[in-house]
């Protein structure tokens, strides 16, 4: 979500698009072109202008038509983010209604998204994280020495009519598996850190690696 918000100060609607699809908020078939210039279309009127002239209420109405017509997931956060930004315009016309709101946002915005993904942040939230990952962890072997297992036992005799969907179906459970061993590592992650899912996602590569060359040797 900071990201986003970072890209609608930046004005960079190709990237607000593309976090869009990478978080699954739309459907993997989406037209990133066409969800960018929509996004265009509804926030490019109020860059620079002053609170006096920005309808908030129009900007979310606008925001939500776009929302339904790509089937979008419409995220709790980003009800909260707009709920604020209305107060934020009943406010700012009271107290300055001159103010540049992009001009004094942006680089608080900035200041902080840096903050968040500084060395120091990454640390605290992996010392934050790190009991619930500890716990999973000693599992991981076992479960990957069991899916390794599984997969140099022998095949039944292949048939070509019968046989063949059974040893597609040995497949897709096995990279189920490993799928799920992967997902009840990082289960406790947050989305937003993906620089702690590195190591995991390095062992269950490797298993899979290794599943592969065991099976082409056989």
């Amino acid at each position: 979500m900071a990201r986003i918000l970072l890209a609608f100060f930046n004005r960079d609607y190709r990237q607000i698009a593309q976090l869009h699809v990478d978080c699954g908020w739309l459907p993997a078939d989406t037209k990133v072109h066409e969800f960018e210039a929509a996004i265009r279309g509804v926030s490019e009127p109020i860059f620079s202008k002053p609170l006096a002239e920005i309808s908030f209420a129009q900007v979310l109405l606008g925001l939500f038509q776009t929302a339904r017509r790509f089937n979008m997931q419409v995220q709790p956060q980003l009800v909260l983010l707009q709920k604020t930004m209305l107060n934020i315009e009943g406010l700012g016309r009271q107290l300055y209604p001159q103010l540049n709101l992009w001009e004094t946002a942006q680089p608080i915005l900035e200041q902080w998204f840096k903050r968040q993904v500084s060395p120091k942040q990454v640390y605290l939230q992996l010392k934050q994280e790190w009991p619930d990952l500890a716990q999973q962890l000693p599992h991981l072997p076992g479960l990957i020495h069991a899916a390794l297992q599984q997969a140099a036992r022998p095949l039944p005799p292949l048939h070509i009519s019968t046989e063949a969907p059974k040893e597609k179906g040995h497949w897709s459970g096995l990279i189920g598996l490993m799928l799920f061993i992967g997902a009840a590592v990082l289960h406790p992650i947050p989305l937003l850190d993906q620089v702690w899912v590195a190591p995991a996602s390095v062992l269950l590569g490797l298993a899979g690696m290794l599943v592969l060359w065991n099976r082409g040797n056989h």
